[in-house]
């Protein structure tokens, strides 16, 4: 289980997604995922609050990501909880990295690659 943080403030503003008492939240969500292309019936998602928690089963690391940041790309939701499970073959996981004010490509570089040049 992971918590992925967004800027509450950013992304798609989808009309009373997280309203407090929206029944449909999960529903509305769910449609969402599936209108960017990442529609699986194997997901669940709830939502509470500005926290948005996705569970269920993919076939692959990467269509897991893109689904916990579909999820983290809308207005109003300021953390994603992954409980989604990969049932594939086992890849490497991608590595996040959080861009902090001042930061330079080559700054990121050095810190993710230990080469400023890479």
């Amino acid at each position: 289980m992971s918590i992925f943080s967004f800027v509450k403030e950013a992304g798609e503003k989808l009309i009373d997604l997280l309203t407090p008492g929206n029944a449909n939240a999960s529903e509305e969500l769910k449609k969402h995922v599936e209108q960017v292309g990442l529609g699986n019936p194997n997901i669940t998602a709830t939502v509470d609050g500005d926290k948005v928690t996705v569970s269920g089963e993919v076939a692959t690391q990467e269509e897991k990501e893109k689904i916990i940041l579909a999820a983290g790309n809308i207005a109003g939701v300021a953390s994603v909880e992954d409980k989604i499970t990969v049932t594939g073959p086992v890849v490497v996981a991608s590595k996040f990295v959080v861009v902090e004010k001042g930061d330079t490509l080559s700054a990121i570089s050095l810190r993710v690659y230990g080469n400023a040049n890479q």
